[in-house]
């Protein structure tokens, strides 16, 4: 072959590089193990991503932990539950982590995962567009759309005060070139902890422009 060999982030490497619990491990690593199962029937994440789980899924989630502001999250477009399950999951008990799938299977693989690992989930299987709005203080969302169909998307849930926390990869400054035109916002760009070529995006005091 040619080129260096790839090299995955281990499962002891992820938790060396995230502190957390014991229990918390655990729930972790039954997520982890119920992903791979369910894999095997449905495509939760992308067949090419599953040997370096502990790196493209869940340390590109985790890293979001530390900027989450207190209060209820909503996750749009949640999927395999990255990052909304994993944050959940490191949040353990206290404010909820809303996950919007709106496909079934998936959104059946989230309530187990949910239920069996404990953590504050509430699955919405349903399309974002059609949930009632409710009081959160933040908005993450991974791989779903360019950040002015997020913001369209999250509007219904947007006040003053919500922080969006997106993950993003190299086309971020064409997509907020594109969002400035309907969009006011403070913008932060951290860098990903995961992805050499990602971006975590911070946004606050979004509000459609004058």
């Amino acid at each position: 072959m040619n080129g260096s060999p790839v090299t995955y982030l281990t499962e002891e490497e992820f938790f060396a590089a995230v502190a957390v619990s014991r229990e918390t491990a655990d729930k972790l690593r039954l997520y982890a193990e119920l992903l791979k199962k369910w894999q095997a029937k449905i495509n939760l994440v992308g067949p090419a991503t599953v040997p370096d789980l502990w790196r493209r899924h869940f340390l590109d989630s985790a890293q979001l932990f530390p900027m989450l502001p207190a209060g209820p999250v909503l996750d749009l477009g949640s999927g395999a539950g990255f990052p909304g399950l994993v944050l959940a999951i490191l949040r353990g008990a206290g404010e909820p982590v809303h996950l919007a799938e709106s496909d079934g299977r998936k959104g059946a693989f989230l309530r187990e995962a949910a239920r069996l690992t404990e953590a504050p989930a509430i699955v919405h299987t349903s399309r974002i567009e059609t949930i009632k709005p409710f009081e959160i203080s933040a908005i993450t969302a991974r791989a779903l759309a360019p950040v002015s169909t997020l913001l369209r998307l999250a509007e219904p849930f947007l006040a003053p005060t919500v922080q969006c926390l997106f993950l993003k990869g190299e086309k971020l400054e064409d997509e907020l070139t594109e969002a400035a035109k309907d969009w006011k916002m403070t913008v932060e760009r951290i860098p990903s902890e995961s992805d050499p070529h990602g971006v975590i995006l911070s946004l606050k005091e979004v509000s459609r422009g004058r």
